[in-house]
């Protein structure tokens, strides 16, 4: 199904009402109204405007999901990824360690010589056949090459980042957020027999003062000092340590298969030197010495 036909199918069902009803008082075109589709989770599925598609709807609006999790709609959920990779810390140097350490000193001068006479040389084209506007080009690589060696330089670790999960049990809310001048409204209800919910909340209720709800992941710190911290972290590295369990061998051996042709196996010991090959270099040496006399 493509998203185009859902939207469209989307837009169709919230104008219908039923027979004794007539025509939708309200509806999702109406200007005043903001209506989205999320997922279980809080991702925005369809939306009037198509740059919000695909976002956490904390993104977008911040009061709402601020609500609906005060309200139990939603949960918070901490997971743990194992296999992230971040920044390496930085460690700012004292600007007065050169008068302690003469050496360190000297060693900072050694490395703001050798770049300079590094860039000194492409500067110059003193690169061979390097002719031209290749000595600029060289330079601007060799600046671009180092600033992403700094800047990419990444390390595994382990983060911890948010996740919305959507109580079932909740299938329809409806409430209002307190914002500076208004208030600003809003009705849930699930989709029947998916795990899609629908919102329409009051556009013209200005909560900017509420801050979006990000889905951002922190490195998690594993501290051996401290007395609440490192109990904390003592049971997070202690809960790692129990889910990665080693990989435990099969109870028994597969070696053979009836398909298998078992004389295909070890070919690769019957290989030996070709003699031809050993003596072509030998024959074509021989022969350019002969060709120069």
């Amino acid at each position: 199904m493509r998203m185009e036909f859902l939207q469209r199918s989307f837009w169709a069902a919230t104008q219908q009402c039923g027979a004794a009803e007539g025509p939708c008082p309200e509806s999702c075109q109406d200007s005043d109204l903001d209506c989205f589709i999320v997922d279980n989770n809080g991702f925005i599925l369809i939306s009037e405007r198509p740059q919000e598609v695909g976002r956490f709807l904390g993104e977008v609006d911040g009061a709402l999901v601020t609500q609906l999790l005060s309200m139990g709609v939603f949960s918070q959920v901490t997971m743990y990824d194992y296999q992230a990779m971040c920044r390496p810390p930085t460690h700012h140097h004292s600007a007065s360690q050169p008068l302690v350490s003469p050496i360190s000193a000297l060693l900072t001068a050694t490395r703001w010589l050798v770049n300079e006479l590094l860039l000194l040389l492409l500067e110059w084209r003193a690169w061979g056949s390097w002719r031209g506007d290749h000595g600029a080009e060289a330079k601007t690589v060799f600046h671009h090459s180092h600033k992403h060696k700094k800047q990419d330089l990444l390390q595994p670790c382990d983060t911890a980042y948010p996740v919305f999960v959507h109580q079932t049990a909740v299938r329809e809310a409806n409430g209002t957020v307190e914002c500076r001048a208004c208030q600003k409204s809003f009705v849930m209800q699930q989709v029947p027999s998916s795990n899609l919910l629908l919102l329409v909340t009051d556009r013209t209720c200005d909560c900017s003062i509420f801050p979006p709800v990000l889905r951002e992941a922190e490195e998690v710190k594993y501290i051996l000092w401290g007395s609440m911290t490192s109990a904390h972290n003592a049971s997070v590295k202690c809960s790692r340590m129990r889910s990665q369990k080693l990989r435990r061998r099969p109870d028994t051996c597969h070696a053979f298969h009836p398909e298998e042709n078992a004389q295909d196996c070890g070919g690769a010991s019957d290989t030996s030197a070709s003699l031809p090959l050993l003596l072509l270099p030998l024959w074509a040496w021989v022969l350019l010495s002969q060709l120069l006399r």
